[in-house]
């Protein structure tokens, strides 16, 4: 989650007035981080909280809601907590509490490890992804199956590799319908 945190500040990725969900948000590091740089303005121009700033959704199974929950509330100010919503989401299951198409931005940090995962989270990105929208993905890879379930995403979406951080081994993957290869 470091990373892919550190990368989008990096880049200077615009998040103000964009929809950002995170999938596997576990202690939602990655979705409080998103919510403050929703916040960041260009130089010489004023942010105001209810006009300017990304909506986050912070996903996780049921079993780390609680947990998920606190953390947002302890580590963003009182004024930036309603722009970031905690819901469950398991993977594959109940996908209908999320409109198709609905978000800017998914992302994930450290959520390809499970290989009886992967149908279900290819399943929920295909369903969250709209023609526009941009998935990031940052993961180690260690094994096979990582490799396995890129190539699975590869079938699905357009996809590259956006950064590496050699000293954590992490990769970030962008990934998006069709041809897609829009800047941020």
């Amino acid at each position: 989650a470091v990373v892919l945190c550190a990368y989008l500040e990096m880049e200077g990725i615009d998040l103000r007035n964009r929809s950002v969900i995170e999938l596997g948000a576990g202690t939602g590091l990655l979705g409080i981080v998103v919510t403050l740089l929703g916040t960041k303005e260009p130089v010489g121009v004023r942010a105001l909280y209810s006009t300017c700033c990304a909506h986050v959704t912070l996903t996780d199974r049921a079993a780390a809601l609680e947990f998920l929950e606190s953390n947002v509330q302890a580590n963003l100010p009182p004024e930036l907590r309603p722009r970031a919503v905690v819901k469950e989401l398991t993977w594959g299951k109940d996908l209908d509490n999320f409109p198709p198409g609905a978000f800017d931005f998914i992302l994930g940090a450290d959520i390809v490890y499970l290989e009886e995962t992967f149908a279900e989270l290819l399943q929920t990105l295909e369903h969250l992804c709209s023609e526009r929208a941009v998935i990031l993905l940052s993961c180690r890879i260690r094994y096979e199956r990582d490799l396995k379930f890129l190539k699975m995403l590869r079938e699905r979406f357009s996809v590259s590799e956006v950064h590496y951080d050699s000293s954590k081994d992490v990769h970030i993957y962008k990934a998006q319908r069709g041809s897609h290869k829009d800047e941020f």
